[in-house]
């Protein structure tokens, strides 16, 4: 008999030590899918047939990866959950949409934010990634979330407890952890991070990331860590801030560093 090329290679392939219950790929694709039901552009079919026909779709593709997890009968009790909370999904982002075009001075319309706006992807995505990880459908939410990570380069675990009207400006960079809780008409600005301080493995359901109150802005590069910080209401946030710790409501923090400035023709001294 003719000795298999790469035998070895072969042996260890067909053998694998872990194998991913669900259709990833699928999945996957599911999302944008979702987004057109929810967000319809002028290629959108919005008959009634049309909407019937791509739900349908969804509601198995979901299911049955679903029920490689859990039951079928749990599959179907989930998925069902999940569906009577889109509406109430929707109107929030609506609301984080209306926020964007209220906050950023280049948003022209709420069409424009809905349609191109990374930031409110990611939203989309988390809000109903969200409702699955609270419903404890394994595994599912994450690849969501890591879908949406991929797709804009905003890392927010499915976990994160998010208020109404959050706003993301610009997105790229922004990492929202596990256990983080944040309240309404947040406005976070590029490489922030809702961080944890220490890991604790062997209980992962206390808060390990920070909680931010209503009204709270923070702006570009702040990294603010630990589950027992807090950012209070109507607190400011300045650029590059390291914080471990909590900051009353009506706070203003920023980092200060020295700035030289000098003409480039001015001759400077030998030390």
């Amino acid at each position: 008999m003719k000795k298999r090329k790469n035998s070895k290679l072969v042996e260890l392939f067909s053998s694998p030590q872990y194998i991913l219950p669900v259709n990833k790929t699928e999945l996957e694709k599911q999302v944008p899918l979702i987004f057109s039901l929810l967000f319809p552009d002028s290629t959108t079919d919005i008959s009634v047939e049309g909407i019937e026909a791509r739900l349908e779709s969804i509601y198995q593709v979901i299911k049955e990866n679903i029920a490689k997890l859990l039951s079928h009968e749990e599959a179907t009790s989930k998925l069902d959950t999940l569906i009577k909370k889109i509406p109430r999904i929707k109107e929030n982002l609506l609301l984080d949409a209306q926020a964007f075009v209220d906050n950023d001075p280049a948003a022209k319309s709420i069409e424009e934010v809905i349609f191109t706006y990374p930031g409110f992807f990611a939203l989309t995505v988390h809000r109903i990634a969200h409702e699955l990880y609270r419903l404890n459908v394994p595994i599912i939410p994450r690849l969501l979330s890591e879908y949406a990570h991929k797709q804009t380069g905003i890392d927010i675990h499915p976990g994160a407890k998010i208020g109404n009207s959050l706003f993301l400006d610009h997105g790229t960079g922004i990492v929202i952890g596990e256990t983080c809780v944040i309240g309404n008409n947040v406005k976070i600005y590029q490489n922030v991070t809702l961080g944890a301080l220490h890991v604790v493995k062997n209980n992962p359901a206390i808060q390990r990331h920070p909680t931010v109150e209503d009204n709270v802005i923070i702006y570009a590069g702040a990294t603010i860590l630990g589950g027992k910080t807090i950012i209070g209401n109507n607190s400011i946030i300045g650029g590059n801030v390291w914080l471990t710790q909590s900051v009353l409501p009506h706070s203003l923090v920023y980092y200060s560093s020295e700035m030289k400035f000098r003409h480039i023709n001015e001759r400077t001294k030998k030390i």
